[in-house]
């Protein structure tokens, strides 16, 4: 119940600073940008907003690589929250932490989708992924720039706290994946979850695959 209560809080608290205590909007602007970068045309734009932007569609799928298995046996549609969260990330994510139970187990088969989901090659795909966006970031961006817009642009703002909010998820449902995969180990449960985007990521690398037994179970 705490944990229901915490994550709810936490959604609220959100979605209150994102449209009332961060930087003034500029539609226009922002419309603008998402069109550019979207669309390739990135030659006047920040590397590291450029990065950003693109990690935050690689976290819907490093979330969707552990959400699809625990929803199965959940009573609310995973599917749901996953796709939203490639439009609004923890917005779309923090309402099914808080709505879901714990599922340390997975019943049933893995169809074509979760098999792809569950595949350490999906994890390195997003590992080399990731990495070369990081890599372009952080070797092409002003820092200065990045800084003056965080603090000047909505979306650049909450884009950037989203971001954040999304290493910091992570955890929450590591563990119960962890245990159905019988990877029981807090030293490694830690060194995942200590290590921001990376610590996951490896983590997709190298985890077990899911057990699949005779019991028919439908996927949410």
């Amino acid at each position: 119940m705490f944990r229901k209560i915490g994550f709810g809080l936490l959604w609220i608290a959100f979605i209150t600073y994102a449209f009332v205590f961060a930087p003034p909007d500029s539609p226009e602007k922002t419309i603008t940008l998402i069109t550019n970068i979207s669309t390739g045309k990135i030659a006047d734009i920040n590397p590291l907003i450029v990065a950003l932007f693109n990690l935050m569609g690689v976290w819907p799928l490093i979330y969707s690589c552990v959400l699809f298995a625990d929803g199965r046996g959940q009573k609310i549609p995973a599917w749901l929250f996953a796709t939203l969260s490639f439009g609004v990330g923890a917005v779309a994510l923090l309402p099914y932490l808080a709505l879901r139970e714990p599922n340390p187990e997975f019943s049933g088969h893995k169809n074509i989708f979760l098999k792809i989901l569950d595949s350490r090659f999906t994890g390195i795909f997003l590992t080399l992924a990731a990495v070369g966006l990081v890599a372009f970031g952080l070797t092409k961006g002003d820092w200065s720039d990045f800084i003056e817009q965080w603090q000047s642009s909505r979306f650049i703002h909450v884009m950037s706290l989203d971001f954040c909010m999304l290493c910091l998820l992570f955890p929450a449902l590591l563990g119960d994946d962890m245990a159905r995969r019988g990877m029981q180990n807090s030293t490694a449960f830690w060194a995942v979850t200590l290590v921001p985007l990376f610590g996951p990521l490896a983590y997709l690398c190298t985890r077990k695959p899911l057990p699949e037994t005779n019991t028919k179970t439908v996927t949410n």
